[in-house]
């Protein structure tokens, strides 16, 4: 199995479990940049150098080494699940990829068939009923991540403690989890913590949301996306999530975490087999 997901500076000062949707993209150019004085010219999740991926085979053993060892500080990032869900859909379902086309192929075809969801057009300005389209996307995901139906559950919308579990479960184990929503304060606690080859000055880090500008806007607040039967879904997909991350599924207007993440409930509960 291995450590999915798991990138690592070259200098080896830090090691991150990625989770999709959780400021993936610019906590690996904050790593890329304390590494190297620069950021990655690009999309980081195309780099094939400058950073340690599980993904590039020449890597692996550097990092099992590291992660098995505890050598170095280990983080990840988490995020609220309403605000995470809704994000997804606006990027992976309605939005136009980097390639300038939909996301893998006959995905939106198929849910436009089997689940009539609408996704608009960027000709006609994305014009669509964001609600309704949105709750039939609910269904959707919960389909796939329940009984994989009718494709398995994509890493964009599975459950955060899913990709959280693979780094416990072969042997790593986390310093930080730091939360999106306050991602300048657990940034900072992670920068505090390591060594880092260039001083990173997170007041002059961009934001690298390499999604944003590529579909609609979201028109509504995140709450009225959420009915009582969408909350029942979400709760049923994402129960580990809110209970293990501290957030709040009673007000999915409250996007803010309730309290610190207890790292020892984490990894006693994800690390059980």
């Amino acid at each position: 199995m291995g450590f999915p997901g798991t990138w690592m500076t070259e200098s080896e000062s830090v090691v991150y479990r990625v989770v999709p949707k959780c400021a993936c993209s610019t906590i690996g150019q904050i790593m890329y940049y304390s590494d190297h004085g620069t950021f990655f010219d690009g999309d980081i999740h195309d780099s094939k150098a400058g950073l340690h991926k599980w993904a590039i085979e020449a890597s692996q053993p550097i990092i099992e080494r590291n992660v098995t060892g505890h050598e170095s500080y280990a983080f990840t990032c988490v995020r609220n699940p309403y605000t995470r869900i809704l994000s997804s859909f606006f990027d992976k379902i309605c939005g136009i990829q980097r390639n300038g086309k939909r996301y893998r192929g006959n995905l939106v075809p198929l849910l436009v068939q089997k689940y009539g969801i609408e996704v608009g057009d960027p000709e006609t300005g994305f014009e669509f009923d964001q609600v309704k389209s949105f709750r039939r996307f609910l269904l959707f995901a919960r389909d796939s991540i329940r009984w994989r139906r009718p494709m398995d559950p994509d890493i964009h919308w599975s459950a955060m403690s899913g990709h959280v579990s693979t780094f416990i479960n072969n042997g790593g184990k986390y310093n930080k989890i730091i939360f999106t929503e306050r991602f300048n304060e657990g940034m900072q606690e992670v920068l505090n913590a390591i060594e880092t080859p260039h001083a990173v000055d997170l007041s002059q880090i961009p934001r690298f949301n390499e999604s944003e500008g590529h579909g609609p806007k979201r028109l509504h607040p995140v709450e009225d996306y959420f009915d009582d039967l969408s909350m029942h879904l979400v709760y049923e997909i994402y129960k580990r999530d809110f209970r293990l991350f501290q957030y709040d599924f009673e007000n999915p207007a409250n996007k803010m975490p309730l309290q610190p993440v207890d790292l020892d409930e984490v990894h006693a509960k994800l690390g059980e087999k």
